[in-house]
């Protein structure tokens, strides 16, 4: 949370803006990701951050999509891991129930959606397409694109509700990400099976 005095480059600029913005995020919620608020973070102005974004929207926006790709390129990876070693998937639904829910990605999806800022979605869809185009192998295309909408569906009702949905029906916390951690290794057994 350290202010930012000295001239930066736009890049830099943009970068600390960035930064300033998620930690936002996940400290306050998404209502706190605001020009003023960052502006205030990195000790630069409101103006300043207007030429960089556009508006709090534009700002957002620019966040999702830093998200995206950060989040998505550890998933890949892990996905890529565990395939080779064959390993437990809870390792990508952790990652990915945590990308929704402690990086505050949930949140600001959300956030974007009720406040009609619904195009601001667009790089983290246009992420996890892309991730999901990288890992498709042979004619799998159709099942990985299921189980990775069953995943981030899950994630993202967990990261809103969990927490109370879990406690109302007398369930441990984590039981959504064992259940999508289950459906996982159902399905990579099949996928398997199939290779034999």
């Amino acid at each position: 949370m350290s202010i930012v005095k000295k001239r930066l480059s736009p890049e830099l600029s943009r970068a600390a803006a960035l930064q300033a913005a998620r930690e936002l995020l996940i400290e306050a919620g998404p209502q706190a990701v605001t020009l003023k608020a960052v502006a205030g973070r990195i000790g630069r102005t409101h103006a300043n951050l207007l030429h960089h974004f556009g508006s709090a929207s534009g700002l957002q926006k620019a966040l999702a999509e830093l998200m995206a790709e950060t989040i998505t390129a550890k998933i890949g990876a892990v996905v890529m891991k565990t395939r080779a070693e064959h390993g437990d998937p809870r390792e990508v639904v952790d990652l990915t129930f945590d990308a929704f829910d402690k990086e505050g990605a949930g949140a600001l999806a959300s956030w974007m959606i009720l406040s009609g800022n619904e195009d601001a979605l667009d790089p983290i869809l246009n992420a996890i397409h892309d991730l999901v185009d990288d890992l498709a192998i042979d004619n799998q295309d159709g099942l990985i694109r299921q189980e990775t909408l069953a995943l981030v569906l899950t994630a993202l009702g967990d990261s809103l509700l969990g927490g109370p949905m879990a406690s109302a029906l007398g369930l441990p916390r984590d039981k959504a990400r064992e259940i999508a951690a289950e459906q996982l290794r159902n399905s990579v057994t099949m996928r398997r099976g199939g290779e034999e």
